[in-house]
């Protein structure tokens, strides 16, 4: 990024730049998070085995292994969709903390213990181990293809806030973004993708933090603040609306919520990777407890910012004034606005979201490089380490080029931030969890029922999903003045295209299930669902049973 005259308009007549200080801060950031990368790069093994690139040698402890799971889903997103989510409609969304219970406590106690024992290099060699190979194959290019997309709204987020804070072209930032990931993927394996998420939480936490305190004080203090949210109808009670078209209940999040956790910390092998990476399965379990409390005070903080933001603003959106063009733009614009007498608040806040989700991209190009190399290459090729090793590194900048170009998909979506990334793990990540718990709690699912039931599961989320979205394209987003819900029920496939993303993965798991459970009539005996179908497949493959 060259240092020029780089600015935000506030007003017609005003503006606002990033100064000298600024600049220095957002490169001595950006130089810290690639020297920890490059530390791992040419230490230690210097990445040398398929072993180290991939999985960190299995030497990873709870603690960095929790922050960086923390980090793989919920930075940039988190930090630019929630606030500007809790600005436009108040704190209903706050209530996804709900289902982080069982959405972590399901993983901890049945996901991780049996893809541990089993000694797995990719979750998806389960599927070969319990149905067949095809199974597998098909597991792993679905994954390919959710995170291809994902990376894409991944690699969008950081140049669209940098667009819209500095002036910086849009696509120039993307592909910055993309080759320094790449590079930095290919280099540092999963070791220095895992420290270097620990430093950026650090710093995200910090940056977040202080554009709370600074805005808080701008807004004329805490109860000045408090009085302000409260009279603007931004703080929500409990909305027990049963409705499944309500974009934001108590149900929709605090249950839809928990298939969207599962199919993200449960079968997801960007996440299953870190819990192997472990030392131990104790440690790996405990990574996923601890993951509890690092997402709830990463919601707090977005949220609380969302709230500050109100409280500075009203009903005044810079989105109404025309100073932005999306409400995704909202929090950099804010922080541009509120830090303005704080010399490097600004380049720090900037280069925390854009270090953050260099380290959410890179977690995704090693999972793929990962899946890839072990699901589709090594079965069908003999290698030495050495060059397997090399052909991973390769993957990883190929799977960088790709996932650049799928910024241009998410470019053209109508949709916020927020709701197109838990709508793409929706919609094929649901899938996904319904084939893993088809074959975890159901003994009598064979291979045809599997594939059937994924392909039903993948026409039923792209259905929805599509109809959903070109349902919506005439309508452009808009900012309501109070948290409000729709009292006009659509009837027919407008009910269905109306659907919440947030029950996307419960929709499209039950998918799966339903379809096999059709073709093969399969029982369903809930006082030993969780127990027996685990033993058996234990006992088949000589692990240990599972504790119940």
């Amino acid at each position: 990024c060259s240092v020029g005259v780089i600015f935000l308009s506030m007003d017609p007549t005003g503006q606002k730049y990033f100064t000298i200080i600024d600049y220095v801060i957002f490169a001595l950031l950006l130089v810290a998070s690639m020297a920890i990368g490059l530390y791992y790069a040419f230490t230690g093994g210097r990445q040398s085995t398929t072993q180290e690139f991939m999985y960190a040698d299995r030497s990873m402890k709870c603690l960095p292994l929790s922050l960086s799971l923390m980090a793989t889903f919920q930075s940039a997103v988190a930090i630019i969709g929630t606030p500007a989510e809790v600005y436009a409609n108040g704190t209903q969304y706050w209530f996804i903390g709900c289902c982080y219970i069982l959405g972590l406590l399901i993983p901890a106690h049945i996901f991780i213990p049996m893809f541990y024992r089993l000694h797995l290099t990719s979750v998806y060699q389960y599927l070969e181990l319990r149905f067949c190979k095809a199974v597998r194959i098909c597991g792993t290019v679905t994954f390919i293809f959710q995170m291809v997309i994902y990376m894409g709204v991944g690699i969008y987020t950081p140049a669209l806030a940098l667009n819209a804070v500095t002036g910086f072209h849009l696509w120039g930032a993307v592909l910055a973004t993309g080759l320094v990931c790449t590079l930095y993927t290919a280099l540092g394996g999963l070791k220095a993708v895992v420290w270097t998420d620990v430093f950026q939480t650090v710093v995200m936490f910090t940056g977040q933090l202080a554009v709370i305190i600074v805005g808080v004080h701008q807004a004329g203090g805490l109860s000045d603040a408090w009085v302000k949210v409260r009279d603007g109808g931004r703080i929500s009670g409990i909305d027990l609306n049963p409705d499944p078209t309500v974009r934001h209940t108590f149900w929709t999040l605090g249950v839809g919520g928990v298939f969207l956790m599962l199919s993200l910390y449960g079968v997801n092998q960007a996440q299953v990777q870190r819990y192997l990476s472990s030392r131990t399965e104790k440690e790996a379990v405990m990574s996923c407890y601890m993951v509890f409390p690092c997402l709830q005070v990463a919601l707090m903080l977005s949220c609380l910012m969302g709230l500050v933001m109100y409280a500075c603003y009203g009903n005044n959106s810079p989105l109404e004034q025309q100073y932005i063009t999306s409400k995704d733009q909202m929090v950099l614009y804010f922080v541009m606005d509120m830090l303005q007498n704080f010399p490097g608040l600004p380049g720090l806040f900037v280069a925390c979201l854009f270090s953050a989700s260099l380290s959410t991209i890179s977690s995704a190009f090693n999972s793929l490089a990962t899946v890839t190399m072990v699901d589709l290459i090594k079965p069908h090729y003999s290698m030495t380490e050495a060059r397997a090793t090399l052909l991973s590194k390769m993957l990883a900048l190929s799977y960088g080029i790709i996932c650049v170009a799928m910024a241009y998909v998410v470019h053209l979506m109508n949709s916020s931030v927020l709701q197109a990334a838990l709508s793409i793990f929706g919609m094929v990540g649901g899938p996904l969890l319904g084939l893993f718990c088809l074959g975890i709690f159901f003994p009598c699912a064979n291979s045809i029922g599997a594939v059937t039931g994924l392909a039903a599961g993948l026409v039923m989320a792209f259905w929805v999903g599509i109809g959903g979205f070109l349902s919506r394209m005439p309508s452009s987003v808009q900012v309501l003045p109070f948290n409000s819900t729709n009292t006009v029920r659509p009837a027919g496939l407008n009910g269905l295209y109306s659907l919440s993303y947030m029950w996307y993965s419960a929709l499209n798991s039950s998918t799966v299930g339903y379809w096999e459970y059709s073709l093969s009539g399969i029982s369903f005996h809930p006082l030993t669902w969780s127990v027996r179908p685990l033993e058996a497949f234990y006992e088949s493959h000589h692990c240990n049973k599972i504790v119940p």
